[in-house]
C-alpha cells in the first residue's frame, strides 16, 4: 500500500515540477529576453531567445487562419492528451509508460493552456553546434520528448521481453 503511494506521489510531483518548471521559465524568458538581443553560452552550444510561437512543433502551422490553429493545437491537441491519459488508465500502464506519460501530459498540458489562453506558446532555449540546432523551444518540450524517449524505451524493453519468453 505504501508503495502504491509512494508511486502516485511520485507521479504528481513529475507533473507538478514539470509544469511549474515550465511556467516559472516562461515568466523569467519573457521578463529576461523578451525584446532583448539573444544570449549566447557554452560557446554558443545554448542559445536562449525569446520567440512567441502560434503555431505547433517547430512553429508548423503558424501561418494557418486563427480558426484552423485553434481547432487543430486546442481542440486536436486536447482529444490526444485526453486519449493519451485515457489509454495509460485503461491499460494500467505501471512502471516506465505511466512516468512517460505523465511528461507527455504534463508538457502537453503546460503549452495547450498556453494556447488556449494567449494564443501563443513563449519558447526561448536553442542547443546546437555549429549550424546543427535544434528548434527553439520550452521545459514543456522537454518534458513531452523525455516523456516519448521513456515510453519508446518501455516499449523496447517490452518487445525484447516478449521475445525472449
Amino acid at each position: 500500500m505504501t508503495t502504491r503511494i509512494g508511486v502516485q506521489l511520485a507521479l504528481f510531483a513529475t507533473v507538478v515540477a514539470t509544469i511549474g518548471c515550465d511556467r516559472v521559465t516562461k515568466q523569467v524568458a519573457t521578463a529576461a529576453l523578451a525584446g532583448e538581443p539573444g544570449r549566447s553560452y557554452w560557446a554558443d552550444t545554448v542559445r536562449l531567445e525569446y520567440a512567441e510561437n502560434t503555431g505547433g512543433f517547430l512553429s508548423l502551422g503558424e501561418g494557418l487562419p486563427e480558426a484552423a490553429r485553434t481547432a487543430v493545437f486546442g481542440v486536436g491537441t486536447a482529444v490526444i492528451l485526453c486519449a493519451l491519459a485515457g489509454v495509460a488508465v485503461r491499460y494500467r500502464w505501471q512502471g516506465l509508460p505511466i512516468f512517460g506519460a505523465c511528461f507527455v501530459l504534463a508538457g502537453g498540458l503546460s503549452n495547450w493552456i498556453d494556447r488556449v489562453v494567449h494564443g501563443r506558446v513563449i519558447d526561448f532555449i536553442n542547443v546546437g553546434v555549429g549550424p546543427v540546432r535544434t528548434g527553439i523551444f520550452n521545459v514543456a518540450d522537454v518534458g513531452i520528448m523525455l516523456g516519448i524517449g521513456i515510453l519508446l524505451v518501455a516499449e523496447i524493453r517490452a518487445h525484447r521481453a516478449s521475445e525472449s519468453a
